[in-house]
């Protein structure tokens, strides 16, 4: 039999099976048809020996929806990219812009709980992107507790976008905190009849606020064990700082008790968020252990003062800022970071977030100007530079699963990525196990990464010999049902 394609002689890692040898592989329409200790024979033949064939990176947490963000995580690996912390309400309506426009990755959305609640506390029309989201992320309106009538409204709304193909519910609780507990839990519930997981950016821990209405960790275990929703805690390194033994220790002590938590982390002692978010009020920031300092603007500097911080907030509330939660360059913060990542059956995630001063998204390379989070552009780079050669904090096959595997079973939709396996979506990534790594920083903060020589989505090439074909659109939707 003849192939489209077959990449020859490489180390194929197959996450599930744990097969780990050199092999060939078959592709045909997209899919991978063969797996081969011999010679196969293909209309095109590329030889990856020396190589590493891995399943593409399945990102569960990317913001960077548009063309110039996919094109930036294709050069790090990814092949599938998805938004469901935030979500997307009326999620038909987010698929069908992508699919108009066309998109290198595969994607995908969760129905947003946040725009949701936007549209029946605050009176926002929902349109399904997240420049909306954040423009009215401080509004006091949808922060504020609800009531019963208020949450059956969210309940019905998010119900419909699962009817129309959501990958389950994002719930950005942790941007209203003052929400009632019975709501997060009415939502719980809608996913759990649904069969779909909800994807929860916590709410505030005791140690950070000790009038929170409940624990962030707590409530998110607590939904789990009560409605039997699978509950995903997102970017769990970020949420818990330096309190995240304390959170892994619950989360593993419900798992042991039959509950389905699972978690997410990324490799960056920084996260990103708008400036009017809840939590970086200048009179909050001392719970974290943050001052004004702590936050600085993707243009560079940190603020100086509360004052100049709570005039950022209102100035324009949806504006992206850098907040250095922890030191990287200090081994016992970093530390924390380590064991999010390291920690049983986590996935790797970035919390990508959308690309500014890219005035024309169809344009490669991205202008000089464009700026992000390095995380971005680095999130897959960093952990096999760092913490596979440099800190052997994880094998590469290991890496591997974590970044494609891991993540492919904690959305039911993705039961063909994350795997090499004949009767699977063709979604590859070629690894130079010796040389891939990040090269984006807070300084220049969306230099693509090194060392993902192949990435194919659908049996199309993305990135051919570490370069990226922009001409090249091969991405599907991903949708429930």
């Amino acid at each position: 039999m003849t192939y489209d394609l077959v990449l020859a002689n490489g180390r194929v890692i197959d996450p599930e099976t744990g097969l780990d040898a050199i092999r060939d592989v078959g592709i045909t329409g997209g899919v991978i048809r063969a797996v081969s200790d011999v010679p196969l024979e293909g209309t095109r033949r590329l030889d990856v020996g020396g190589l590493v064939v891995a399943p593409g990176f399945i990102d569960l947490h990317s913001h960077s929806a548009d063309l110039a963000g996919h094109r930036l995580q294709a050069m790090d690996g990814v092949t599938t990219v998805l938004e469901l912390e935030a979500g997307a309400y009326p999620v038909s309506r987010a698929y069908r812009q992508a699919e108009l426009e066309g998109r290198p990755l595969n994607y995908g959305f969760s129905t947003s709980w946040a725009a949701a609640r936007m549209a029946v506390l605050a009176g926002v029309d929902p349109n399904a992107t997240l420049t909306e989201l954040l423009a009215n992320i401080g509004l006091p309106a949808w922060q504020q507790p609800g009531n019963a009538e208020a949450t059956a409204r969210i309940v019905a709304m998010l119900e419909k976008d699962l009817a129309d193909g959501a990958l389950g519910i994002g719930i950005l609780v942790g941007y209203a905190p003052k929400a009632d507990p019975a709501e997060y839990l009415a939502v719980a519930a809608l996913a759990a009849r649904a069969g779909q997981p909800t994807y929860t950016h916590a709410r505030e821990l005791i140690e950070q606020d000790p009038d929170t209405p409940i624990d962030g960790a707590e409530e998110i275990v607590r939904a789990a064990a009560e409605t039997g929703a699978h509950m995903h805690y997102c970017h769990v390194n970020s949420t818990s700082i330096r309190h995240v033994d304390r959170v892994l220790a619950l989360v593993e002590k419900v798992r042991r008790e039959g509950s389905r938590v699972t978690t997410e982390a990324y490799p960056y002692g920084a996260g990103m968020t708008g400036v009017g978010a809840a939590f970086l009020a200048p009179e909050l920031l001392h719970r974290r252990g943050l001052s004004p300092h702590s936050i600085g603007p993707l243009s560079g500097g940190r603020y100086g003062s509360a004052e100049e911080l709570a005039a950022a907030r209102e100035r324009e509330p949806g504006s992206s800022v850098f907040v250095h939660l922890l030191d990287e360059e200090d081994p016992a913060q970093f530390a924390f970071i380590q064991r999010a990542l390291a920690f049983e059956d986590a996935a790797v995630a970035t919390d990508a977030v959308p690309l500014i001063r890219t005035p024309d998204p169809a344009a490669w390379p991205l202008p000089a100007n464009a700026a992000s989070h390095p995380r971005t552009a680095g999130t897959y780079g960093r952990v096999f530079r760092q913490l596979v050669r440099e800190q052997a904090i994880l094998s590469l096959p290991e890496a591997i699963r974590r970044c494609s595997y891991v993540p492919a079973t904690i959305v039911p939709a993705l039961g063909r990525k994350g795997r090499i396996q004949p009767g699977m979506d063709a979604d590859i990534t070629v690894i130079d196990p010796e040389t891939a790594g990040d090269r984006a920083s807070y300084s220049d903060t969306v230099r693509p990464s090194d060392g993902f020589r192949h990435v194919l989505v659908n049996g199309s090439f993305v990135v051919r010999d570490g370069d990226l074909l922009p001409q090249s659109l091969p991405g599907r939707p991903v949708r429930a049902g």
